[in-house]
């Protein structure tokens, strides 16, 4: 895993004793296609195998709150998640942009449509990432800054979709690089934005290289029914993909000063 911060020892579990956790986001958050739902969560899909509920469970926490939700953009994490957060805040985790820029319509498009119309909707997903999403995270970003002062803020990234391989059922390798593309291009306006808004960022591309779909040890959703859960990390992918980058990047944000 990459850390915007710099590198440091991970020394094993660690005690979070004194931490007041809240747990921001979309679907990759909430751990849409990772199984076991809590039915009070609705809609919103918030897993117990989702990273967020493994890392709490792990660390002795003076509180949690996980208010991540399948489906959730920068505008509805403002309007919608931010009432979790207080002054006595003092850890926040989030993954968002995906849905702003039209991740399930994109994928649809990929699956459903002609090489062509994917990569049409990649590239017009792109220039949306580019141009419109950097404000959009800006603004999330100073909001959860405004409301948790005091909080370290760990803003996750979002892993690439496939491996290319020379035979691999489903898409064609023109729309998978497509759709990796669009993964590099998010995660950079995700990355730069948590730089500007002076958070750690931790990039997930790493912990799930070798592990994207076409790997035959993918730890990612392929289409599945519902078609929601398609393309999310599985259980396997929360446990072994983004609970050690947040667990990395937690004790990194955390033993840093002020």
């Amino acid at each position: 895993m990459v850390f915007a911060a710099g590198s440091f020892t991970w020394p094993g579990t660690a005690s979070a004793a004194g931490t007041n956790y809240v747990a921001l986001g979309d679907s990759y958050s909430s751990g849409t296609g990772a199984g076991s739902y809590d039915p009070a969560s609705g809609s919103c899909n918030r897993s117990t195998n989702a990273y967020p509920k493994l890392w709490a469970a792990s660390h002795a926490t003076d509180s949690f709150k996980f208010v991540a939700c399948s489906g959730a953009t920068t505008t509805s994490v403002a309007s919608g998640q931010l009432g979790a957060l207080s002054a006595s805040t003092t850890l926040v985790s989030i993954t968002v942009g995906g849905n702003d820029a039209g991740f399930g319509n994109v994928m649809q498009t990929c699956v459903l449509q002609s090489d062509s119309s994917c990569v049409s909707a990649v590239e017009s997903a792109k220039t949306y990432m580019r141009n419109t999403l950097p404000g959009r995270l800006d603004s999330v970003y100073g909001q959860i800054r405004s409301k948790a002062p005091s909080a370290k803020v760990v803003v996750l990234g979002y892993p690439r979709l496939y491996k290319i391989v020379d035979v691999c059922v489903g898409l064609s390798n023109t729309k998978r690089n497509a759709l990796n593309g669009a993964a590099d291009t998010l995660v950079g306006t995700v990355s730069s934005a948590s730089g500007r808004a002076g958070f750690t960022y931790s990039d997930v591309r790493d912990d799930f290289a070798g592990h994207e779909l076409c790997s035959g040890e993918d730890w990612l959703n392929s289409v599945t029914i519902p078609f929601e859960s398609s393309y999310h990390p599985t259980a396997k992918g929360h446990k072994l993909g983004y609970l050690p980058a947040l667990s990395g990047s937690t004790q990194l944000a955390l033993q840093k000063e002020g």
